[in-house]
Parts: C-alpha cells; structure tokens; sequence
C-alpha cells in the first residue's frame, strides 16, 4: 500500500513539474507565433551577395 502513495507522489510531481514547464514556455512567448513558420517557405528569399573585392573596386 506504501508504493501506490509513492507511485502517486512521485507521478503528481512529475507531472506538475511539466505543467509548470509549459506555463513557463506559454508566458516567455514560446507559442506567440504559429502563423509565420508554416508560411515561410512560401516566399522567396532575396539574397544579397555582398563582395568586399567589387565594393572596394567601385569606391575608386
């Protein structure tokens, strides 16, 4: 009978420390942004090269 109330305290502890895990992230902004990353790969991406050699060459 002693192991059920170990196995329950020890399972409450567990899991109240997940749960205090979650809040935390909730509250840091964690979950804030769920629109931005399933849209992303749908835009194109401007990349800009920019050459110290051709910078330098048209400043002359």
């Amino acid at each position: 009978m002693i192991i059920i109330f170990l196995l329950i305290g020890i399972s409450v502890t567990v899991a109240s420390g997940f749960l205090g895990g979650f809040l935390w992230a909730v509250r840091s902004g964690q979950f804030d942004d769920d629109y931005t990353p399933a849209v992303r790969m749908l835009f194109e991406n401007e990349v800009t090269i920019s050459n110290d050699k051709t910078e330098a060459q048209e400043a002359k």
